[in-house]
C-alpha cells in the first residue's frame, strides 16, 4: 500500500474537497481522485462519498483515516530516524496568517539555503486549530499566538515577536483622541473566537469601555480594509508587512491599553525533529 494514497485520502477528509487536497499536496484533482479510487480498489470498499459540495468518509472511511494518520505520523518518525546525524527529511509546520505572509517568506529562503535537504509542509490556520494538530500529531511545529493558558509540560514554547495592539483609524482621524474614538465610533472587532481577540475583549473591558460593535472578523487584513472604507475603528496587533496596499490607516497607539499579541512557535518537546525546529526557531528570530 503506497502511504501517497493514504495521504490524499486524509487531506481530502480534512479539506473537504478534492482540488483543495491536490491544493495542499502540489498535485492535480485528477491524481488525487486516482490515488482515491486505487485505495479503495485495494481495500474493496468506498472510503468517500460526496454530501453536497463536499466530500465525506464513510464508517469505513474514517476508520480507515484513523490509523491512516498513525502510519503516515510513523512513516515521518522513520524517515527522521534514518536522517538522525543530518538535518534533513521533512518538517510539517503550521502558521496564522500573518505568519505565512510576514515571517516565513525570509525563514523558508534561509533554511532552503542552509538546509536544502529538508523538505517543509507548511499548514495555514488560526492559532486554535494549529494547536490542535501540533498535539495532535499532525504538525511538527506551528507559529502561532501564544496561549492564553499553560501548554501541557509535553509542550514548548518560543517566542518570536511581540506585536502591540494598536487602534486603526481612517487616516483623517489620526489627530482625534483614541479613546474617544475607540468609545465613539463604529467599532470592528477581532473575533473573540480567536486568542487574539480575546486579548482585545479583556483590554476593553479593563479599560472600561463598550464600544459600538459593527462587525466581527477572523480575518485581520480584512478589518484593516473595513477601516480604511470609514467603517469605524479596530483595535489590531502591529502584524509584520505586509499590510494590504493602498489603505489609509493610522495606527495610533491607546493609552492605558497593555496589551501585546506574542507569536512563538510551539513543538512537542520530545520531538525527534528538533535539530530541524531548532533551526525554524534560529532563523525565526534572525529577521
Amino acid at each position: 500500500m503506497d502511504t501517497r494514497f493514504l495521504e490524499s485520502l486524509v487531506a481530502v477528509a480534512d479539506h473537504g474537497s478534492m482540488a483543495e487536497a491536490a491544493r495542499r499536496l502540489a498535485i492535480t484533482p485528477a491524481a488525487v481522485a486516482q490515488r482515491i479510487r486505487a485505495l479503495e480498489a485495494e481495500l474493496g470498499t468506498t472510503l468517500l462519498v460526496r454530501a453536497g459540495r463536499t466530500m465525506r468518509p464513510t464508517e469505513a472511511g474514517a476508520a480507515v483515516i484513523e490509523r491512516a494518520r498513525l502510519l503516515l505520523a510513523d512513516e515521518r518518525e522513520l524517515k527522521a530516524l534514518a536522517l538522525a546525524d543530518t538535518p534533513a527529511g521533512e518538517l510539517r509546520i503550521g502558521a496564522i496568517a500573518t505568519a505565512v505572509t510576514g515571517i516565513l517568506p525570509g525563514v523558508l529562503a534561509r533554511l532552503a539555503a542552509n538546509y536544502p535537504q529538508v523538505e517543509i509542509y507548511v499548514q495555514p490556520g488560526n492559532s486554535i486549530e494549529l494547536y490542535d494538530r501540533v498535539i495532535g500529531g499532525e504538525l511538527d511545529a506551528a507559529l502561532v499566538v501564544e496561549p492564553p493558558f499553560a501548554p501541557p509540560k509535553t509542550l514548548a514554547f518560543a517566542l518570536i515577536r511581540e506585536e502591540p495592539f494598536v487602534l486603526a483609524a481612517p487616516r483623517a482621524w489620526a489627530d482625534r483622541d483614541p479613546l474617544r474614538l475607540l468609545a465613539g465610533e463604529p467599532f470592528i472587532r477581532y473575533d473573540r473566537n480567536h486568542w487574539g481577540g480575546r486579548l482585545v475583549d479583556g483590554a476593553l473591558r479593563r479599560l472600561g469601555i463598550r464600544p459600538r460593535e459593527r462587525f466581527e472578523l477572523d480575518a485581520l487584513d480584512a478589518i484593516a480594509v473595513l477601516v480604511d472604507r470609514g467603517l469605524g475603528v479596530a483595535l489590531l496587533p502591529d502584524w509584520p508587512p505586509p499590510w494590504p496596499e493602498g489603505l489609509a490607516i493610522a495606527r495610533l497607539p491607546v493609552p492605558g491599553l497593555d496589551i501585546s499579541r506574542r507569536i512563538g512557535v510551539i513543538w512537542p518537546r520530545s520531538s525527534r525533529r528538533r535539530r530541524l525546529i531548532e533551526a525554524l526557531i534560529g532563523e525565526a528570530r534572525r529577521r
